[in-house]
């Protein structure tokens, strides 16, 4: 169990993120998406979805600060 609660306090920005771009993929898809079925991302409620969930997750996955183990900083200084 600790290293579940260990897992979503470390990836929190990602998870929101993950969910964020899943819900505006889903209304991107409702309000703007592809009705004639010749693109691929936008004309499926399941693909205009899972792009967001996958763009919101990287995007806000950018933010989150990382802590660096003391290898690391060896690293680094070499």
């Amino acid at each position: 169990m600790n290293k579940i609660k260990s897992f979503f306090k470390n990836n929190i920005l990602t998870i929101i993120g993950v969910v964020i771009g899943g819900v505006g993929g889903f209304f991107y898809w409702l309000k703007i998406g592809c009705t004639s079925g010749s693109c691929p991302i936008t004309s499926s409620p399941l693909m205009s979805s899972i792009w967001g969930m996958l763009m919101g997750g990287l995007i806000l996955n950018l933010f989150e600060k990382r802590k660096q183990t003391p290898n690391e900083n060896n690293n680094i200084n070499n």
